[in-house]
């Protein structure tokens, strides 16, 4: 499967979450393409190697329904990536998620 999905992630500090997108691939778990929002990693570093680090998760969207999961960070590669376990658990989240139909609005009947 040659499935790569765009995705956000969240480096969550003490007192702060650090943003950043990146491209998920389905069939290996990496995360590539890491881009920072208003962060600098070449000054203040890897997030997670910040002493404040606790986690890091992602996101999975389609329109407005979303697929959170947690996501492993390698500080000594300085790369993102999903364990085996939870991409196996995120790929039957995210075929529910893509196949669902769109969410409609309700109706209003309007009468003359």
């Amino acid at each position: 499967m040659d499935l790569k999905l765009p995705i956000k992630i969240f480096d969550e500090l003490t007192e702060e979450v650090i943003e950043s997108t990146g491209v998920l691939d389905l069939a290996s778990g990496e995360i590539r393409n890491v881009q920072y929002v208003d962060y600098d990693k070449e000054e203040s570093g890897l997030p997670a190697e910040d002493e404040s680090y606790e986690f890091t998760s992602g996101t999975l969207s389609n329109g407005t329904k979303e697929v959170e999961f947690r996501v492993e960070v390698d500080v000594m590669s300085g790369t993102y990536s999903i364990t085996p376990s939870e991409l196996l658990e995120l790929k039957g989240r995210a075929a529910k998620l893509f196949t669902a139909p769109p969410h409609r609005r309700a109706a209003v009947a309007r009468r003359p």
